[in-house]
């Protein structure tokens, strides 16, 4: 990557090419549950922008710059009043269009509330998220279509964690399998590993080789080790974009889920995960029936504040090195308890921006590359040309997109193999359907 890639890849603010192309999709905003009717407004910093976010009386949503266009004083101080937003400085009111609907300070005969409006968003809620356009179309774009995004309600679990890092280098966590079987696993033995785990063949062979294409959503990859005499061991996973992906941390048959990663300014980001709870996690234990230890998926929050990076932000941190246990490095690898914990110690420690220039990229990481290349080509292709970018239009392309592992037959190919996988799953939404290019 040259200095121009770099700048690309890492700006995301307002008229940034990267921030202009990510604008032209749905974002997920902030949990439904967050916002109170009648209730106090959120802070939400979200692709270099300062929002609030609230929810009237009536339950309708607004998302919109926190400054007052009065006197820029910040709408967060604001009363959430029937009809909206009002401003305690002078009682100016905005609706969730940002529509002024009242300036009581101001004389009658003197009002001009149709000619003041806040910079406010399109809404709208799914899947327990309140989603939010932010791009310039007169007329919003069609609403996601992955999979994890059409689950009913009661069968979705939703999550956020912020990160104190860049988008991208937290986002490539999750496209880079062969941390697995060191930052996860590298001190299991995999002979120790109940014969029905699959990913028992990710520890005999931690150097997998790999096919990595493009897709109409983004990317993906097929790793793959030998098995069982005659199969071959898979591991599949996507990058959709402008920011989800799509991990292999459990079975394929029904492992339905995105995570976003979703960027609030340059050097934070808000992940966010839609799960289906009709399959849960495998069981990480032993053929003994210990468990291994370091592998928990539970999270450790401090409580929310108001401040901008005030929201589901954890426990473990840069401040305290992530609670990093030297003893404990004979039975976990890292020193470090908990599967995301373990990730976003190593993407944070990168730095708020991690200094491509002294990156020694190696075949293991194709997947990366690939996507990096993705998304440069088709920011500068938005930007510079007007093509809108991958999936915009047509959403539905992501229900080709599924991720996990499964044992397949050595003899049929990659696709084959993936689309075979992709018949026999699981597909509680109805929806799934297999379109890699």
């Amino acid at each position: 990557m040259n200095a121009n890639d770099i700048e690309l890849l890492t700006k995301v603010g307002p008229g940034t090419p990267l921030g202009s192309m990510m604008r032209q999709y749905w974002v997920p905003a902030v949990m439904s549950s967050e916002l109170v009717a009648g209730g106090a407004p959120v802070r939400l910093a979200l692709l270099g922008e300062k929002l609030i976010a609230f929810r009237q009386k009536d339950g309708s949503v607004g998302i919109m710059d926190h400054k007052c266009p009065h006197r820029c004083a910040s709408l967060f101080y604001g009363r959430n009043e029937e009809g909206g937003i009002r401003c305690s400085y002078h009682g100016w009111q905005f609706d969730v269009n940002g529509n002024c609907t009242d300036m009581p300070n101001v004389a009658p005969h003197q009002r001009f509330e149709s000619k003041v409006k806040v910079k406010a968003y399109k809404t709208f809620e799914r899947a327990g998220l309140v989603w939010v356009y932010m791009g310039d179309r007169a007329e919003a774009p069609p609403l996601p279509a992955m999979e994890a995004a059409l689950l009913p309600p009661e069968e979705t679990e939703v999550t956020f964690i912020m990160r104190d890092c860049s988008w991208l280098q937290a986002l490539e966590g999750d496209i880079d399998t062969s941390h697995f079987g060191f930052l996860h696993a590298g001190s299991v033995d995999p002979d120790t590993i109940p014969e029905d785990d699959i990913q028992r063949w990710a520890l005999y062979d931690r150097a997998p080789q790999y096919h990595v294409a493009d897709t109409d959503w983004g990317t993906m990859y097929a790793a793959y080790r030998k098995a069982d005499p005659g199969n071959t061991y898979w591991r599949f996973a996507h990058f959709i974009m402008p920011f989800w992906t799509l991990v292999p941390d459990a079975k394929f048959d029904g492992h339905i889920l995105a995570r976003a990663w979703v960027p609030m300014d340059d050097t934070h980001t808000m992940h966010v995960m839609i799960r289906w709870t009709g399959v849960k996690r495998r069981a990480r234990g032993r053929k003994d029936g210990s468990e291994i230890p370091g592998l928990s998926f539970a999270h450790d929050f401090l409580p929310n504040t108001t401040d901008w990076y005030g929201r589901w932000r954890l426990r473990a941190n840069l401040s305290n090195d992530h609670f990093l246990d030297r003893e404990s490095q004979s039975e976990i690898y890292c020193g470090i308890s908990g599967v995301h914990l373990q990730d976003q110690a190593l993407t944070e420690s990168m730095g708020p921006i991690v200094d491509f220039a002294s990156e020694h990229l190696a075949p293991s990481d194709r997947m990366i590359v690939r996507t990096r290349r993705r998304i440069i080509e088709s920011t500068r292709a938005f930007v510079e040309a007007g093509v809108v970018p991958p999936g915009v239009d047509n959403p539905q392309v992501a229900l080709g997109a599924r991720s996990g592992d499964f044992i397949a037959p050595e003899s049929i190919g990659w696709l084959e193999a993936y689309s075979d996988e992709i018949r026999r799953a699981k597909n509680p939404t109805g929806l799934l359907s297999y379109a890699a290019e």
